[in-house]
C-alpha cells in the first residue's frame, strides 16, 4: 500500500471536469486506488464517488493505492492534482 497527501490547488477543486480527468488517470492503473477526505474514503475510479466528497480548492486529500503499480499510480495522480488540471 502506498499513500500520499496532496493539497488541491485549483480554485474550483474536483468538480465535474477535473474529476473526470482524475478518474481517467486513475483508470490507467491496475492498482486499487482510493481518495480520502477527512474520514471518508471513496474509489478513485468512480466519478460519483469522487464528486460525493465535495472537494474544493484548498482541501487536503489523501491518495491511496494498493497493487503492482501503486507508487506509479499515486505519484501520477498527485502530479495531476499539483498541475491544477491545467485550469
Amino acid at each position: 500500500m502506498y499513500v500520499k497527501d496532496v493539497l488541491v490547488q485549483n480554485q474550483v477543486g474536483l468538480h465535474a471536469r477535473p474529476a473526470t480527468f482524475f478518474i481517467q488517470k486513475a483508470n490507467e492503473y491496475k492498482s486499487s486506488i482510493w481518495v480520502e477526505k477527512e474520514e471518508r474514503r471513496v474509489n478513485a475510479k468512480s466519478l460519483l464517488g469522487v464528486l460525493s466528497l465535495g472537494i474544493v480548492g484548498g482541501t487536503n486529500i489523501r491518495i491511496i493505492a494498493d497493487g503492482g503499480d501503486e507508487e506509479e499510480a499515486v505519484n501520477g495522480l498527485v502530479d495531476l492534482v499539483n498541475s491544477g488540471f491545467s485550469e
